[in-house]
């Protein structure tokens, strides 16, 4: 998703669901990163050079822009996200130190109640700084997640609860999650598609025959 759109609207259906506590805060997003991490722990190598359902991004490539997303979003707010390992600026780090430094940095701030709960004005009226990451880079995680497991050939389904929440995440972005730098246009879908392809198709991806 662009960074645009991360920083500056957030989804009305999170209005009345924004973390109250810090807890809260790093708990809702804990739920979400570990399978995001689970995933990148299970590709292989040669995995990570593997073309992504995001044109022209491999596997790396997605977890780079997983990762430098929430890093921005964060400095533009004055705090420092960065750590030691940077897919950016290495290219030849390992992914999975990356993801993993960075989660532990992730855990350390969200820990901390005046960055969780640090206020800014979006479109859609005050909220925090945490209430941001769990519903904007949270949508990043569970859709990215699926991304670089069918980039590696692993099977990771939706939950129904990830299903519902990305549901949500689309009706509030409006026609906004078709801009430029966040989802292809939706794909048709045939009469008996299920539930995840269609929820795929809306976001312009398809199931990949080896996924």
């Amino acid at each position: 998703m662009s960074e645009s759109i991360k920083t500056h609207r957030r989804a009305a259906p999170y209005r009345e669901g924004m973390t109250s506590s810090t807890a809260d805060t790093l708990g809702s997003y804990l739920r979400l990163a570990e399978p995001f991490g689970s995933v990148v722990a299970r590709v292989p190598t040669a995995g990570w050079d593997a073309p992504s359902p995001c044109e022209g991004w491999s596997a790396r490539d997605v977890l780079a822009h997983v990762i430098h997303s929430q890093r921005t979003f964060l400095a533009d707010r004055g705090v420092d996200a960065t750590t030691s390992v940077d897919l950016d600026a290495d290219p030849g780090a390992d992914p999975v130190e990356a993801w993993r430094a960075h989660l532990d940095r992730m855990r350390e701030l969200l820990a901390d109640p005046a960055v969780a709960g640090m206020e800014y004005d979006g479109v859609f009226g005050p909220t925090t700084v945490g209430a941001s990451i769990v519903a904007f880079h949270g949508f990043d995680l569970v859709v990215h997640r699926w991304d670089i497991a069918a980039a590696a050939g692993l099977d990771e389904p939706f939950t129904d609860d990830e299903l519902d929440m990305i549901e949500r995440s689309a009706d509030g972005f409006g026609d906004h999650l078709y801009d430029d730098g966040v989802c292809a246009p939706a794909l048709p879908v045939t009469d008996g598609a299920d539930r995840h392809e269609r929820v795929l198709a809306r976001l312009g991806r398809r199931v990949p025959a080896r996924a």
